[in-house]
């Protein structure tokens, strides 16, 4: 709707063609963007309709690997695996749910504690299939290999430090 809106009140000023061109320019660099980000989605909608929670809650509970730890692994691999970290988000939820439901005697703090885990997992590794690796790489103008020492190096020691942290804590508490 502002979109409209500015059109008709600049269109007189400037004219329609230079409005097209400019916003033509404006959305250039953020086509990749949306595209990785609904791949990712996609990909996500997958793993959460293929049934694997079931499955993933079996194998967790006979490995006997804690839970906290067992969010992060899924939240991590997902985030790597396609990129997003809103879909490793949400179908590490989607997917832990079983395991945690299964699960007796988990407190609200524990549960705080897994939410933490997922979240930190899916921060790390920032790479390619990242819309948001794009975003800053763009934005920034900084090319990829500079990209991945910063931007991945600071999301990877964001969320390993945030697992460590609630990791600790719900061993210790």
């Amino acid at each position: 709707i502002t979109l409209i809106v500015c059109l008709a009140v600049f269109a007189k000023d400037y004219g329609m063609a230079k409005l097209e061109k400019l916003c033509g320019e404006s959305l250039a660099p953020i086509c990749g963007v949306i595209l990785v980000t609904g791949a990712g989605g996609m990909f996500g909608g997958v793993l959460r309709s293929s049934g694997i929670g079931d499955a993933l809650a079996d194998v967790l509970t006979d490995t006997g690997m804690p839970v906290i730890v067992a969010a992060f692994v899924i939240s991590t691999c997902l985030r790597v695996a396609q990129g997003s970290a809103t879909v490793a988000l949400t179908t590490t939820a989607a997917l832990i749910a079983p395991v945690v439901a299964a699960s007796t005697g988990l407190s609200e703090l524990d549960l705080c504690f897994i939410v933490i885990a997922i979240a930190g997992g899916a921060t790390v590794l920032s790479h390619f299939n990242d819309s948001g690796f794009w975003l800053v790489s763009r934005l920034l103008e900084m090319d990829e290999k500079t990209t991945l020492k910063t931007w991945t190096v600071m999301e990877t020691l964001l969320g390993g430090i945030a697992f460590i942290i609630v990791a600790t804590l719900s061993f210790i508490l």
